[in-house]
């Protein structure tokens, strides 16, 4: 008996569509409490050895989560564009993580279980299976919260609980 699934088989399936999202958007629910756990000043000016700002590091996925699902969707590689807009308030920050949370969803139902293994140019740089960069979004978000929590505790400020989302 093979016990061999093909890659692009969508027979098999570990996780649906619809726990992937809750899984991204949880951690972005997270991410969005660690950026209001920053002080306003600190937001915009804290770092540690060198690191960016997490005001810098929440653009970077400002820049990535949305308009990344927005061209899988449509199928249209456009260059990666961080700093489109100024945002100089935590405030400001935290409306574009909640206008972006609602593009995510908004795209993500248009996607098909078909979709996640087609090969797409991310950006016009990054040639993976979608299901390969919407992993990367997450990592990327993971990676980049931690340096946050970093901050925040050099800050004297407790994070919050990884593992409520």
């Amino acid at each position: 008996m093979n016990n061999t699934v093909e890659a692009n088989s969508t027979q098999a399936q570990i996780i649906s569509s619809s726990d992937l999202l809750r899984h991204w958007q949880g951690h972005r629910g997270l991410t969005r409490r660690v950026i209001e756990a920053f002080p306003e000043k600190d937001f915009f000016t804290f770092s540690v050895g060198g690191m960016r700002t997490f005001s810098q590091l929440a653009s970077e996925l400002l820049a990535i989560g949305a308009p990344a699902m927005k061209g899988i969707v449509n199928r249209q590689v456009e260059p990666y564009q961080e700093h489109t807009e100024e945002l100089t308030t935590k405030a400001q920050f935290l409306d574009k993580w909640d206008e972006a949370t609602e593009e995510i969803n908004k795209y993500w139902a248009q996607l098909k279980p078909e979709d996640f293994n087609e090969t797409f140019n991310l950006f016009g740089q990054y040639e993976f299976p979608i299901i390969q960069n919407i992993l990367y979004f997450i990592d990327n978000e993971i990676h980049h919260r931690g340096q946050g929590y970093v901050y925040l505790r050099a800050l004297g400020i407790e994070p919050p609980y990884f593992w409520e989302r």
